[in-house]
C-alpha cells in the first residue's frame, strides 16, 4: 500500500525513494491522487511549452504507403526527411490488432505492483537489455520529467523469452517483427536518394543493426503546465518508429525556428522520425529534429517507439556515397556506442549531442 501523501511529500528524499527506489514511478504519484506537482518536477520557464510558440495551422506530412504511385511516395518520404525530420505513415501493412495489442500490453505492465516492476530496474534487472525507470536521467537532471518507461533491447527471441516481462513480451516481439518490413522499405527509399541502390550486409548493420523498444507511460499529472513528459531532444537512432495512443501530446520543432507543431494521433498510423545517426550518415541532408512531450492533466498516455540503430560497435560518419562528389564532411567518424554514452550521461538538452559529432 502506498504511504500517506503527507509522508511522501515531506522532503525530496521521500519523493525519490517512493518514485525511483521503491519502483512506483510517477504513476505511483498520480495513482495516490496527488493534487500538487512536487517541486522536483517543476521545469524552468524556458522548458515549459508556451502556447505562443505553437503553430496550430501547420502539421507534419501524412503519407499513404499504399498509394500505387511508388515514386511519389518515395519523394514524399525523402522530402519529409529533409524538410521536417518527421512524418506519419498510414496504410503501412502492420495489422491494427498488433498495434492495439502492444498498447494494451503497455497498460498491463504499468498496472503491475511496484515491487514487480522494480525487478526490471537498473539495480535488480538480471540483464542490461531490460530496464525499467522513470524520467530520463534522474541522477543528472535538475528537474525531473513526468514519465515512466520500460526499455527492451532486442538480442534474440530466445533472450527475450528469458528476460522480457511476460505480461508484455509477446506483444512487443510481434510489434517488432511486423515492423521490420516497413523499416526496411523506409530505409531503402531514404538510401536511394543518397546514391545507395543496394543495402548490403555492412550497410544493414550500420542502419539497423540493433533495435530497442520502449513502453512509455505518461500518467495524469497535476499542474501539467509546470512540467514536461519528455524534454527537448532528438533521438540517437537511425529511425524511430513511434506508435502513440489517442491522447496526443507530442510536439516537434519546425526546422530552423523556435516554433512547435503538434503531431495529432491518427488511428492506425505510425510516426516516423529521423534520428541523429541518419543525420550524421547523410551528412546533414536528412534532419534529426528536436521534439518533446507535454504532460496531461486529464488522461494517462502511452506510446511505444522502436528505435532502429546501428550496432554499438559500428563507426558512424558521413557515408562515402554521400561524399563522392566532393561534398565536405560535416561530421567526424565516431564509435556509435560512444555517441550513445554521451547522450545518456546528461539531461535532455536539444541538439547538443549531434553537435558533439561535428568536425571541429
Amino acid at each position: 500500500m502506498a504511504p500517506a501523501l503527507s509522508t511522501i511529500l515531506s522532503d525530496s528524499r521521500d519523493i525519490k525513494n517512493f518514485v525511483v527506489d521503491e519502483g512506483h514511478g510517477v504513476k505511483g504519484l498520480s495513482d495516490i491522487g496527488l493534487q500538487t506537482l512536487p517541486k522536483q518536477y517543476i521545469q524552468p520557464a524556458q522548458e515549459q511549452i508556451s502556447t505562443s510558440t505553437i503553430l496550430t495551422e501547420e502539421s507534419i506530412p501524412v503519407i499513404d504507403m499504399s498509394n500505387s504511385n511508388e515514386q511519389m511516395v518515395a519523394d514524399m518520404i525523402c522530402n519529409a526527411a529533409e524538410k521536417w525530420g518527421f512524418f506519419q505513415i498510414v496504410n503501412h501493412g502492420i495489422p491494427m490488432q498488433v498495434l492495439e495489442s502492444v498498447k494494451n500490453a503497455t497498460h498491463k505492465f504499468y498496472g503491475l505492483p511496484a515491487e514487480e516492476k522494480k525487478m526490471y530496474s537498473k539495480e535488480e534487472s538480471p540483464t542490461n537489455n531490460v530496464r525499467y525507470g522513470t524520467s530520463f536521467s534522474p541522477q543528472a537532471e535538475k528537474a525531473l520529467e513526468w514519465k515512466d518507461w520500460l526499455s527492451l533491447f532486442y538480442v534474440s527471441d530466445e533472450e527475450a523469452a528469458a528476460f522480457w516481462p511476460s505480461i508484455c513480451r509477446d506483444e512487443a516481439l510481434e510489434y517488432r517483427k511486423k515492423s521490420e518490413r516497413v523499416i526496411k522499405k523506409l530505409l531503402e527509399i531514404l538510401m536511394k536518394r543518397l546514391n545507395i541502390t543496394c543495402i548490403d550486409e555492412t550497410k544493414e548493420s550500420l542502419l539497423m543493426g540493433s533495435t530497442r523498444i520502449n513502453l512509455n507511460y505518461y500518467p495524469k499529472c497535476p499542474n501539467p503546465d509546470l512540467t514536461i513528459g519528455v524534454g527537448r531532444h532528438s533521438d540517437v537512432s537511425t529511425l524511430t518508429i513511434l506508435l502513440q495512443d489517442e491522447i496526443g501530446g507530442l510536439y516537434v520543432r519546425k526546422l530552423d525556428t523556435d516554433f512547435w507543431i503538434h503531431v495529432p494521433p491518427i488511428n492506425g498510423s505510425l510516426v516516423i522520425n529521423i534520428g541523429d545517426a541518419l543525420q550524421i550518415l547523410s551528412n546533414g541532408r536528412y534532419k534529426s529534429i528536436e521534439h518533446r512531450v507535454i504532460a496531461n492533466g486529464n488522461n494517462n498516455r502511452v506510446s511505444v517507439p522502436i528505435f532502429v540503430n546501428p550496432k554499438p560497435s559500428d563507426v558512424i560518419g558521413p557515408l562515402a556515397e554521400v561524399l563522392q562528389n566532393g561534398e565536405k564532411p560535416i561530421y567526424k567518424q565516431l564509435l556509435y556506442s560512444e555517441y550513445v554514452k554521451h547522450f545518456f550521461k546528461k539531461p535532455h538538452d536539444g541538439k547538443e549531442t549531434v553537435d558533439f559529432a561535428k568536425v571541429q
